[in-house]
């Protein structure tokens, strides 16, 4: 089965939901395809459903405005197909997915990809362990499913995540055994350069001050240290961590880890688009321009998986490509999309001026992705880091020979959880940059495909 629009949008977060609603009221025919049963993305997940009971309470404002997406997303008549893993992008705007029994195919004019960031690996002794997950998986669960943890709950890592996370755990009645904040000591010295430009999202800093000082009330111990560990027999059963050179030992029955977020790069890697390493960020991301033009003709790319700017500034992405998009398919002259784009701009001019500091000041602490050697670098494989180091010895120069020696990146997650750890352990080992080093080489298909579900492709045509 085949359909054709002007712009099939991949990914119902805030970018593409506001991308798709620009579309359509522009004229344009668009879809939105997504893996997830609702619109919202990760950030908005089930916000459709969570209109009551504690848990929807307890996940806030921010949250709420989801709601407001979703509802102008619903009215713009741009379409919508959920339940749809994409496996596959052409360059040309095609986009391939499956409904887990058979592949549809939706020819594009333009393709955006609005797939979002994911949570950067935590490769730490232990991390593979049952009872270890993300935070950002432990709040999907509470979004979706209004789910709270149990026993002794453990929060480790950087950045504004956990903190709203224990705070929204907090306000669902559930309890948090405690915190252990792995930010480096030095990061606020390095971000304070950047915190007179910071000062112009003053909104953002308080909510920001707001959750600290949420956390000092709730009475949840809190612990700095610059080392981390999750023990057990079979399962997670303690969390280890070093503070003032001293270790500590914890009883544990879930451990939520979170080092910050990064792009999405899959899809667009994928596709053969051009990328750059994001210094300040520590991960790739397309090159784009201020369009979300990618250096192939047909594809653009809008919110977190082209850089983490947050939600709302990817709204705003989203609804600047769409008009870019039909300024370049001739429904919009240049002056015309030029004038809607201004109030945007100065949208994204109230969001994004705080993000060197957020950058700089949760900035991945040194050795996060050049773990010990003993440590799982590649979960789907069990290859090891010093096992990554070996493939370096005996003459792999990047991330692909690696792959093919000892199969790290090769699993079902086609190295979305190993990509950034091989890469920083390769850097380590041969004294290069993670730019010089890149990234593993990704082939279609994205996502596990049946042949039962490729075949299908071909049915309505007949071959």
């Amino acid at each position: 089965m085949s359909e054709t629009f002007d712009l099939v949008v991949i990914g119902a977060g805030p970018a593409g939901l506001a991308a798709a609603a620009q579309a359509a009221e522009l004229g344009l025919s668009a879809v939105v395809v997504d893996e997830q049963p609702e619109p919202g993305g990760q950030i908005y997940r089930a916000v459709e459903r969570a209109t009551k009971g504690p848990a929807a309470a307890a996940l806030g404002a921010d949250y709420a405005h989801g709601r407001q997406v979703v509802e102008a997303f619903r009215r713009s008549g741009a379409a919508y197909r959920p339940g749809l893993q994409v496996w596959q992008v052409e360059p040309s705007g095609e986009v391939l997915a499956s409904d887990g029994q058979r592949s549809v195919a939706f020819a594009g004019r333009r393709a955006l990809v609005a797939v979002g960031a994911t949570e950067r690996p935590v490769p730490i002794p232990g991390w593979t362990l049952p009872g270890v997950m993300g935070v950002g998986a432990g709040q999907i669960l509470l979004k979706s499913s209004g789910m709270v943890p149990a026993g002794e709950t453990w929060v480790v890592g950087s950045g504004p995540l956990p903190l709203l996370y224990m705070q929204q755990i907090i306000a669902a009645g559930g309890r948090i055994a405690g915190y252990i904040d792995t930010t480096p000591a030095a990061n606020g010295f390095l971000a304070a350069p950047h915190l007179s430009a910071a000062l112009r999202n003053l909104p953002y800093l308080r909510k920001g001050l707001k959750l600290r000082g949420a956390l000092r009330r709730s009475g949840i111990p809190g612990h700095r240290a610059d080392a981390v560990e999750a023990a057990g027999d079979g399962r997670v059963e303690r969390v280890r961590f070093r503070s003032g050179g001293t270790w500590h030992e914890k009883p544990c029955d879930l451990l939520l880890l979170h080092e910050g977020v990064v792009p999405n790069v899959h899809v667009t890697m994928a596709i053969g688009c051009a990328h750059e390493w994001d210094e300040r960020q520590e991960c790739f991301r397309p090159r784009l321009d201020e369009w979300g033009c990618t250096d192939i003709a047909a594809i653009l790319v809008a919110g977190d998986c082209g850089g983490i700017e947050g939600a709302r500034a990817a709204e705003a992405r989203g609804r600047l490509v769409a008009l870019g998009a039909a300024a370049s398919l001739g429904r919009i002259d240049d002056a015309t999309r030029d004038r809607m784009a201004r109030p945007l701009r100065r949208e994204l001019r109230r969001h994004l001026p705080i993000r060197p500091f957020l950058d700089t000041l949760f900035r991945p602490r040194r050795g996060l992705t050049a773990p010990a050697d003993a440590v799982i670098a590649c979960r789907c494989e069990s290859v090891t880091a010093g096992q990554v180091r070996e493939t370096v010895r005996i003459g792999a120069v990047g991330p692909n020979q690696a792959k093919s020696f000892i199969r790290c990146g090769m699993g079902p997650c086609q190295g979305r959880m190993c990509g950034l750890t091989v890469t920083g352990i390769i850097a380590e080992a041969t004294g290069r940059t993670p730019a010089e080093v890149g990234f593993f080489r990704i082939r279609p298909p994205l996502k596990p495909l049946t042949l039962g579900e490729l075949a299908a492709l071909g049915e309505d045509s007949g071959t």
